[in-house]
């Protein structure tokens, strides 16, 4: 509901916040941060992944093996029909809300919920998330409102699963 609410309140273009935001990281980081892009990488989910999927099955957690391989399709689903609804641009592709962060924030959400929320993982989650984030909006490709709308859906998504399997 939330990344709801943030899409119809971001309309169409950059918002003072994101234009406000962009121009001070650039401060910070420089133009092109491109290592910051790591974060985002398909191999990294990946890794999250099979790892998620290795412990779950290993522990005969049926339902939450399924939810660690349905999650990341189910968020990219998602997200990318928000896309399409909300119609925001950054040049000519759509933005609201960001898949790449969608599927990263999922894939260390299950992360979370497979080691039963231990501290260190949720630690380590909002880190990695956060550098994620960060290195799609310095390097242009997202507005910061982009990448949190995508972490509010890939974080409901992730705590539906987590009810329904369960795991917490």
């Amino acid at each position: 509901m939330a990344t709801l609410i943030l899409g119809w309140a971001v309309g169409r273009g950059s918002t003072t916040f994101d234009s406000w935001f962009s121009r001070n990281i650039h401060d910070v980081l420089g133009e092109q941060p491109r290592w910051l892009l790591i974060f985002t990488s398909g191999w990294l989910v990946l890794a999250v992944l099979v790892a998620c999927l290795a412990v779950t099955l290993r522990r005969r957690q049926w339902a939450l093996a399924a939810a660690v391989l349905a999650v990341p399709f189910l968020v990219t689903t998602v997200s990318q029909g928000l896309k399409v609804l909300f119609d925001r641009r950054n040049g000519p592709y759509l933005e609201y809300p960001s898949g790449h962060t969608a599927l990263l924030v999922a894939a260390l959400g299950m992360m979370v919920v497979v080691a039963a929320a231990r501290l260190w993982t949720l630690g380590l989650a909002m880190m990695l998330s956060g550098l994620g984030m960060l290195g799609l909006v310095a390097c242009g490709y997202h507005y910061l409102t982009d990448t949190i709308g995508a972490a509010m859906l890939a974080t409901s998504l992730v705590c539906a699963a987590a009810r329904l399997t369960s795991a917490l």
